[in-house]
C-alpha cells in the first residue's frame, strides 16, 4: 500500500468520528473531536512523535531535531463544517504525519525539529469566532472570545475547559518567533484552478484578504396595485441592480471576488414595494489595495444609483482580514520540492481564510493546495486521490530532508 493510499484510508477511518448525518460533521470540543484526536495521537506516534494537547485544544506531535535547531511547524485544522467533506483542514494532518513516519521508517530524520499542529477550530461554525489555536501561538487571541456563546449558551471558555483545554493558560502559549522557522499547511484547494490545469498540487502565493460591508437601499412602502411603477421607491429594485452591478465588475478583473451571500427585504410581503433592502457585501483579492479600491468604486456606485431613484444608501464596514503574502523561502522550497517530483510547480492565491493566515503573525508562513474534484469543498462529496495526496506528501518529505528551510 502506498502513502497515498494509507492517507486516503486514515481519511476514510476519521470521517466516521462525526454526528449522524450526511457527510462529515465535527465540531470543536465536542465526542466526536474527542474520538478524531484519539485517531490523530495514534498517527502522530506512529511518526515517532511525542505528542501533548496543549491549553488551547490543540493537539500538538514533536519532534526534536538536532540541538540547537529551529522548529518548522506543519498544521491544518481538525473540525469540519455541518455535511462536510472528509479531507478540508484534517487531510494536512494526515499528511504531515505520514511525511514524517515515511522518513522514520526510511531510517533518516528531518533536518530540523518538528511539530504537527492538529487545531480545533478553524471553521467557526459553533462559535462566531475561529483559529483559536493558532491565534494563541501567535498573541493575538482576544480573550473576551471565551465569553462568546454558541447555540445552546455554552461559551467557549466553558467548552474549552470542559474540554481538558485551560482558559487561563492560553496566553503563556505565545511562542517565541525566533525559535520558529515558520509554518507550513497542506490543503485541498477548495476550487478549480488545479485540476483544470492538470496539476496535482499547487504552491500558494498569499490568502486573501476579506472585507465585509453592510448595505441598506431604503426608499418608500406602498400598495403595489395603486402607486404608479414612475412614482416608486423600491428599494429591491435599487438593490438588484447594486448587486448585478457588483457581480459584472468583479468579473471584469482578475483579482477581486465579490459575494452578495443573502438579502432581507422589508415589510416583505407579496403586494407591498419593499422600502428596505438590507444584505451583507464580502469583497476578497489577495490585493489590499485592489480590494479597497474595489469598495469604494461599489460605494460610489451605490449612492449613484440611490440617488437617480430617489432613496438613500448606507454602507458600513463590519469585518477586515488584510491580505497575507506567503514567504518567498518557504515557498521556493516548496516549488523546487514539486519540481524535484518531475511536476512543473503551478501557483495560485488563495482565496479562503486558513489556519496559515493567523501563524502569519508569528511567523513565515506557506502552503501547497492539492485539487480537489470538480473544485468541490465543504460538501459530502469532496475528494482528491491517493495519487494526488502521495505528490504533496513526497513534497513534504522533500522539505523535510532539505537544509533546513530559513535556517
Amino acid at each position: 500500500m502506498t502513502f497515498g493510499e494509507i492517507a486516503q484510508r486514515r481519511l476514510h477511518e476519521i470521517a466516521a468520528c462525526s454526528q449522524a448525518g450526511d457527510g462529515v460533521t465535527r465540531l470543536p470540543f465536542t465526542p466526536e473531536h474527542r474520538a478524531a484526536l484519539d485517531q490523530i495521537r495514534g498517527w502522530m506516534e506512529a511518526a515517532g512523535l511525542q505528542v501533548h494537547m496543549d491549553a488551547a485544544a490543540t493537539l500538538i506531535g514533536r519532534y526534536a531535531g538536532p540541538e540547537g535547531s529551529k522548529t518548522l511547524l506543519i498544521g491544518s485544522h481538525q473540525d469540519s463544517v455541518p455535511g462536510g467533506g472528509r479531507y478540508d483542514g484534517i487531510m494536512g494532518i494526515a499528511l504531515a504525519c505520514l511525511a514524517l513516519e515515511k522518513i522514520r521508517r526510511d531510517g533518516h530524520a528531518p533536518a530540523c525539529s518538528v511539530e504537527v499542529l492538529a487545531f480545533a477550530d478553524e471553521e467557526g461554525v459553533r462559535f462566531p469566532t475561529a483559529l483559536l489555536g493558532p491565534r494563541v501561538l501567535a498573541g493575538t487571541f482576544d480573550a473576551a472570545a471565551l465569553a462568546l456563546p454558541d447555540r445552546d449558551g455554552v461559551t467557549l471558555g466553558a467548552a474549552l475547559a470542559g474540554f481538558g483545554g485551560d482558559p487561563a493558560r492560553l496566553e503563556a502559549l505565545r511562542r517565541d518567533p525566533s525559535d520558529v522557522l515558520g509554518y507550513l499547511e497542506v490543503h485541498i484547494e477548495q476550487g478549480p484552478v488545479l485540476e483544470r490545469r492538470g496539476a496535482a498540487v499547487g504552491v500558494v502565493t498569499g490568502i486573501c484578504g476579506i472585507e465585509r460591508n453592510a448595505i441598506r437601499f431604503a426608499g418608500e412602502t406602498g400598495h403595489a396595485g395603486t402607486v404608479p411603477m414612475a412614482d416608486r421607491r423600491d428599494a429591491l429594485v435599487a438593490a438588484s441592480r447594486f448587486i448585478a452591478a457588483v457581480s459584472e465588475q468583479a468579473g471584469q478583473t482578475n483579482s477581486i471576488r465579490a459575494t452578495v451571500g443573502s438579502i432581507s427585504v422589508h415589510p416583505d410581503a407579496v403586494n407591498a414595494i419593499p422600502d428596505r433592502a438590507d444584505f451583507p457585501l464580502e469583497v476578497r483579492s489577495v490585493s489590499d489595495q485592489a480590494r479597497q479600491g474595489f469598495t469604494e468604486e461599489m460605494r460610489a456606485l451605490g449612492n449613484r444609483i440611490a440617488g437617480d431613484a430617489g432613496l438613500s444608501f448606507e454602507m458600513t464596514r463590519t469585518y477586515v482580514q488584510p491580505a497575507v503574502s506567503c514567504d518567498p523561502e518557504l515557498s521556493a522550497a516548496l516549488v523546487a520540492a514539486v519540481e524535484q517530483g518531475g511536476a512543473a510547480a503551478v501557483t495560485l492565491p488563495s482565496g479562503a481564510t486558513h489556519d496559515a493566515s493567523a501563524m502569519s503573525d508569528l511567523c513565515p508562513i506557506a502552503m501547497l493546495f492539492l485539487r480537489c474534484r470538480g473544485g468541490l469543498s465543504h460538501h459530502p462529496d469532496e475528494y482528491a486521490s491517493a495519487a494526488d495526496m502521495g505528490a504533496a506528501l513526497d513534497a513534504l518529505v522533500h522539505v523535510l530532508m532539505s537544509s533546513g528551510p530559513g535556517q
